[in-house]
């Protein structure tokens, strides 16, 4: 699963990803179709229940696309750039476990779009957000003027986005950008820590449940409502349903199949 620009690893049910392209993990052509592929591939790996993602070095988590790409005003390439960020990204929210974001330095632009796709996010205390898009000509075009208001509200959405406003970790966490603050170089083992408590979930219901909070975004109360009761019976059909309530009643660790 690894490629070039982006450096994978196991570490039990956790998958490790960490984008290494320096000197700012810059996101490309070549680097964003191997993240959607790597997603659709751990999609399939049933033993695998979480996805974290950091930045290689101390400075970047990432600083979004390489500008020198739409120097020249190319649309084609703008294109074809967009539909690969949004691609990828709109992929990695649908990872049907849950991502966490290690973010250990800068993370703007389409970097913090990533971050943004991700179900949480971890940040160290020198991180630096932004989506300076505007201030260059350009736009946020991987989820972020949707992703971004749906945490911070539309206020700061507008005050990043429009003013062009960066965001230290402290301003982040206030605001809902981000769930937790640690210290410099401690972001990916919190994130690991969580995955690791990811594991002791239920795979089956896990993928459920975010499905359920996901579509609070977009469906009425009374539409959902019915859907979550309907998944709930759904569970049942699951051997992880059986084990994880014998499990509790006998007073043990539970196994699970993710099946």
């Amino acid at each position: 699963m690894s490629h070039q620009k982006l450096s994978f690893e196991r570490r039990g049910h956790t998958a490790l990803l960490t984008i290494n392209h320096p000197p700012a993990n810059t996101w490309d052509a070549e680097s964003l179709p191997a993240l959607q592929a790597l997603v659709a591939e751990l999609n399939a790996e049933r033993d695998i229940y979480a996805l974290v993602i950091t930045g290689q070095g101390q400075k970047f988590f990432s600083a979004g696309a390489d500008l020198n790409l739409f120097a020249d005003g190319d649309k084609a390439r703008a294109r074809d750039m967009a539909r690969k960020f949004g691609a990828a990204f709109e992929a990695l929210s649908s990872f049907r476990g849950v991502s966490i974001a290690a973010i250990n330095g800068y993370a703007m632009g389409g970097g913090l779009e990533c971050a943004l796709a991700c179900d949480i996010r971890i940040a160290e205390a020198h991180a630096v957000m932004a989506l300076p898009e505007a201030s260059v000509g350009l736009l946020p075009c991987a989820g972020g003027t949707q992703n971004l208001p749906w945490l911070v509200g539309e206020g700061w959405a507008k005050r990043m986005i429009l003013c062009g406003e960066r965001v230290n970790a402290e301003t982040a966490l206030r605001i809902g950008l981000v769930e937790e603050v640690v210290e410099s170089g401690a972001a990916l083992e919190k994130a690991l820590q969580l995955a690791e408590r990811v594991a002791r979930q239920s795979p089956p219901a896990v993928a459920a449940c975010k499905k359920l909070v996901q579509g609070a975004r977009n469906n009425p109360l009374q539409q959902i409502l019915p859907v979550e009761r309907e998944l709930f019976v759904d569970l049942f059909d699951t051997q992880d349903q059986k084990e994880g309530v014998n499990a509790f009643l006998e007073k043990r660790a539970a196994e699970w199949r993710n099946a």
